[in-house]
């Protein structure tokens, strides 16, 4: 059994890495390091949410998922 804090903890630490790599994009596109933690910030919230949702959804799901066959 999986349980839904694996989810959420998978979540979380995956938004961290990506909002990182947000981060030192805006900052290298538009030189302001304020411009690049700004979007960071929007964006981890936004996207931790819909990861969430995203992989809630994937594991209801029995698409790519083998089921043993019942003798």
């Amino acid at each position: 059994m999986v349980h839904k804090k694996r989810h959420l903890a998978k979540a979380i630490t995956w938004r961290l890495v990506g909002t990182i790599d947000t981060m030192l994009l805006g900052w290298w596109i538009s030189g302001d390091i304020k411009v690049g933690a700004s979007i960071g910030v929007l964006e981890l919230f936004t996207k931790m949410f819909l990861y969430y949702g995203h992989e809630r959804l994937w594991y209801k799901s029995d698409f790519g998922v083998d089921k043993p066959e019942n003798n």
